[in-house]
């Protein structure tokens, strides 16, 4: 049978990390995981405890396409609360992840051949899903000058039609200061480039919080997810924000696409919005494990790291290790026992000599794979 062209997307190499991790694990080896984005710690209890109520209630049908009227009222408080906006809860869709909300988002906003841009290193689904729709993905190389994100200048040459910054960044964990995001923004609508913001990753700050490109301007497409501050990845509910008059075109293809976000996942997430105290816990907890990336990596021997401002991951330059990171990391997979993803998923142009390590999960897994990379690196350098 015939298969699309359009179908041929890269692999998510942290996905084969993973399942090559969970092989190894089958065979009875202890694997320490710091290649996935994916919290250590579950849902929220007040989440987990509500789903078991509406378990026991009733049944679980299809809601309406863009979400429980209650839970799109409950995020739009999580913006007063955050960040201070006013927001009519009708511009609020709910989505199944994130990764729901980027399929409608670009097929919103974009028509086949449409050029869309995005800052590398970036998250690599981005590209994959743009290629799957018909769509070209721009890839705009970012300098460590800029803290690995993009500046107007960097695409003031080229033929876009949108644009996707994501603060904080994935890899880089580096965020967009009020004015450097003002200055994207305004440098896209000047052209009528779309602009998509990834902020899945707020609330996930070490020192001043994320700014929400809704602070600036309600032309814009925002993008969440309850899976990385609200620890329910596997859950698969997200959400975004989109202008008053696009809330119609949304809802057609939320419709078909998708008939509604799973309902059991938004009951869970109405009440994790109000488990504060708990998810600032876990915050804390990526707090430690940030301290312990920071001061054991480089006596790991990856010297070439900086500090991230958000999210969870430490973007580290190993081109004085290797200039084949996918070797390295699966040498450190099969001898060491430490997943790492590297930076080819990221950037296919300069991964080659990166490795991104997730800090994600408990603090003891976080100490005990700093001492089997130490362990492994110190024989490395030992080897004739």
């Amino acid at each position: 049978m015939r298969i699309s062209r359009r179908g041929q997307v890269d692999p998510f190499i942290v996905m084969d990390v993973v399942e090559a991790a969970r092989r190894l694990e089958e065979q009875g080896r202890s694997i320490i995981h710091m290649e996935v984005g994916q919290p250590g710690t579950p849902a929220p209890a007040a989440a987990r405890q509500a789903l078991a109520r509406a378990m026991e209630e009733g049944p679980l049908g299809y809601t309406v396409a863009l979400g429980l009227p209650e839970l799109r009222r409950g995020i739009a408080g999580l913006y007063r609360r955050w960040y201070g906006i006013d927001l009519n809860p009708d511009r609020v869709i709910v989505t199944n992840g994130s990764s729901g909300a980027f399929l409608l988002a670009f097929t919103a906003l974009f028509d086949a051949g449409d050029r869309v841009g995005l800052g590398e290193p970036g998250y690599p689904s981005y590209r994959q899903i743009l290629r799957a729709l018909s769509l070209d993905a721009v890839g705009i190389p970012t300098g460590d000058a800029n803290r690995l994100q993009p500046v107007p200048q960097d695409f003031a040459g080229l033929d876009l039609q949108g644009l996707i910054v994501a603060s904080p960044g994935n890899p880089s964990g580096t965020m967009l200061s009020r004015p450097h995001l003002s200055a994207l923004i305004e440098a896209a609508q000047a052209r009528d480039i779309a602009f998509v913001s990834d902020e899945i990753y707020h609330g996930l700050h070490y020192g001043d919080r994320a700014v929400s490109a809704l602070e600036i301007t309600d032309d814009a497409y925002v993008i969440n997810s309850f899976s990385k501050y609200f620890s329910m990845t596997g859950w698969r509910i997200g959400w975004m924000v989109v202008p008053e008059t696009h809330i119609r075109t949304v809802e057609r293809l939320a419709q078909n696409m998708f008939i509604c976000p799973p309902h059991a996942s938004q009951i869970a997430a109405l009440a994790a919005l109000d488990a504060t105290d708990e998810l600032e816990a876990n915050r804390a907890i990526y707090t430690e494990n940030r301290r312990l990336m920071l001061d054991g990596l480089p006596q790991a021997g990856f010297t070439r790291v900086a500090p991230p401002d958000g999210a969870f991951y430490i973007y580290a330059d190993v081109s004085d290790l290797t200039d084949d990171s996918l070797s390295l990391s699966r040498e450190l997979l099969e001898q060491a026992g430490v997943a790492v993803t590297p930076g080819l998923d990221f950037d296919p142009h300069r991964g080659a000599r990166t490795l991104r390590f997730s800090y994600a999960r408990r603090s003891e897994d976080i100490a005990e794979g700093l001492l089997r990379l130490k362990r492994h690196m110190d024989g490395r350098l030992k080897r004739p």
